[in-house]
C-alpha cells in the first residue's frame, strides 16, 4: 500500500466544477466512511475548501481509477467528465504535493496562510470519523512540522501579494495600530471584501461601506459587519474616516479635492490615508497636494506587490527544499514501519510453529518414547518446516530469473553464515 492523493483545484476546474465536488460539512462523516467502508483505501482524509477539494488515502496504487469512479458516484457527476480535471499523484509525490499544499505553494495566492488551519481541520474531521490510521497520523503530523518550518524559517507567507492586503498593511505602517482607527471602503466588489476581511484580522472595529447600490453595500456588510450607506453620503462619512479604500466601477472620480479638503478641515487636520485601488481613478490626482493626506494608487501599490511576489517566488524554493527532507524522512519511517510489520510477522509465524512441535515432543515424552528420539524428531521437524518457504521462494526466484530476489537471499546467506 502506498499514498495517494488526488483531487480538482483552481489550476484544473472551472468553478462551477469545483463546485459540484466540493463536500459540504453535512456530508463530510458520511464519504469518509463510505470510502473506507468500500474496502479500497484503509486510511483516508478529505481536504475541501472553495479552491480545492482533494482525497488523501493510503491505499494499493491500482486503486486510483476506482477512487476517482467513487468522488463522481458521490457527487452524481459523470465519470469520464471528472477524469478531466482530475490530477494525482502516488508515493512520494503524493506526500510532497500534501505539504505544498498545507504551507500554502499551491494556493491561488502563493503562501496563504488559511489554508494550514483547512487541512488542520480535514485532518481532525478525519480522525473524529475514525479513517486516520498509524501512517496518515504520522504523515499529518510531519506535514504540520513542515508547514511550521516554512513559515517560520522562509518569508513565503510575510510579504503582501494582492493590492488589498498590501493597503492594509501601508495602512498598518502609517496608523501603527489599526484597532482604532475608522474605515471607509468605497464600493462593495470583490476587492472590497477582500480589503474588509484582512481590516477585520487586523482588529479594525468601525468600518463602514459605501456604495452605488446600497444593496450591495449592504450584502458586503452582512458578511465582514460594518454599516451600509449609499454613496451620496461621502460628503459626512469622509470627514469621519482614518482610511479611505476606494475600489468602484466608476468611469470618472468620485472622490474630488474639493470634498477631501472639506474633510480635513472638519477633521481639524487629523492625518487621513486614501488608497485609490480603481482603475480607472476613483479620486482626483489633485488630492495628492493637500496637506494631511496620503494618497496611494493602484500603481503605487502593484509595485510593491511585484516586488513582493518575487520575494515570496524566493522564498517557495527554499520551501521545496524544506519538504524534501521531510518527504525523505517520512519515506524512511514508511519503510521502517514495513520492515517492523514483515518481522513481526515472521516472528509470530515461527513461534507458532515452534510451540505447536514442543507441544508434539512432549506428549510424545509423556507417552514413554526414547528423549534422545524425541529431541532428534524434533530439530528434523523444525528445520524442515523453517526451510520450506524459504526454500520454495529461492525456487521460485530462480524459474523467475529473479536476479534481485536471488541476490537478495544470497546476502541473507552470507550474513547469516558469518553470524
Amino acid at each position: 500500500m502506498t499514498i495517494l492523493a488526488l483531487g480538482v483545484n483552481h489550476k484544473t476546474a472551472s468553478v462551477d466544477i469545483r463546485e459540484r465536488v466540493a463536500f459540504q460539512p453535512e456530508h463530510l462523516e458520511l464519504a469518509l466512511k463510505s470510502l473506507v467502508q468500500q474496502g479500497r483505501v484503509s486510511e483516508t482524509v478529505i481536504v475541501s475548501t472553495c479552491n480545492r477539494t482533494e482525497l488523501y488515502c493510503h491505499a494499493d496504487a491500482s486503486e486510483m481509477d476506482a477512487i476517482v469512479d467513487w468522488l463522481a458516484t458521490f457527487h452524481a457527476v459523470p465519470t469520464e467528465e471528472l477524469r478531466k480535471y482530475v490530477y494525482h499523484h502516488a508515493d512520494s509525490a503524493a506526500v510532497e504535493h500534501l505539504m505544498a499544499v498545507a504551507a500554502g505553494l499551491d494556493s491561488l495566492v502563493l503562501g496563504e496562510p488559511q489554508i494550514l488551519g483547512q487541512v488542520k481541520q480535514a485532518f481532525q474531521n478525519a480522525r473524529d470519523a475514525g479513517t486516520v490510521g498509524t501512517v496518515f497520523e504520522r504523515l499529518f503530523q510531519s506535514t504540520f512540522a513542515a508547514a511550521k518550518v516554512i513559515r517560520t524559517e522562509t518569508n513565503v507567507g510575510q510579504n503582501a501579494v494582492s493590492v488589498a492586503y498590501a493597503a492594509v498593511n501601508l495602512a498598518k505602517h502609517i496608523f501603527t495600530n489599526l484597532e482604532k482607527t475608522q474605515v471607509l471602503l468605497v464600493g462593495a466588489g470583490e476587492t472590497a471584501e477582500l480589503a474588509a476581511r484582512h481590516l477585520r484580522e487586523q482588529g479594525v472595529k468601525t468600518l463602514r461601506v459605501a456604495n452605488r447600490t446600497v444593496a450591495r453595500a449592504e450584502e458586503l456588510t452582512r458578511h465582514v459587519g460594518g454599516e451600509a450607506y449609499a454613496l451620496s453620503s461621502l460628503p459626512e462619512l469622509l470627514p469621519q474616516s482614518d482610511i479611505v479604500i476606494s475600489s468602484t466601477a466608476s468611469p470618472v472620480p468620485i472622490i474630488g479635492k474639493g470634498l477631501v479638503e472639506s474633510a480635513i478641515r472638519k477633521r481639524k487636520h487629523k492625518p487621513m490615508l486614501l488608497v485609490d485601488l480603481a482603475v480607472p481613478r476613483d479620486v482626483e490626482e489633485q488630492v495628492s497636494e493637500l496637506d494631511d493626506i496620503y494618497l496611494y494608487t493602484v500603481d503605487d501599490l502593484q509595485s510593491i506587490v511585484s516586488r513582493n511576489m518575487e520575494q515570496r517566488q524566493q522564498a517557495a524554493a527554499e520551501a521545496r527544499d524544506i519538504i524534501a527532507q521531510y518527504v525523505v524522512d517520512f519515506n524512511a519511517w514508511m519503510e521502517s514501519l514495513n520492515s517492523v510489520d514483515l518481522l513481526r510477522q515472521y516472528r509470530q509465524q515461527n513461534n507458532e510453529v515452534a510451540e505447536q512441535l514442543k507441544e508434539r515432543a512432549l506428549v510424545a515424552l509423556q507417552a514413554g518414547k526414547d528423549p534422545q528420539q524425541v529431541v532428534q524428531e524434533l530439530t528434523q521437524r523444525l528445520t524442515n518446516t523453517l526451510m520450506h518457504k524459504p526454500t520454495r521462494a529461492i525456487q521460485e526466484a530462480g524459474k523467475q530469473k529473479d536476479l534481485a530476489a536471488l541476490a537478495a537471499y544470497q546476502k541473507l546467506l552470507n550474513e547469516t553464515a558469518q553470524d
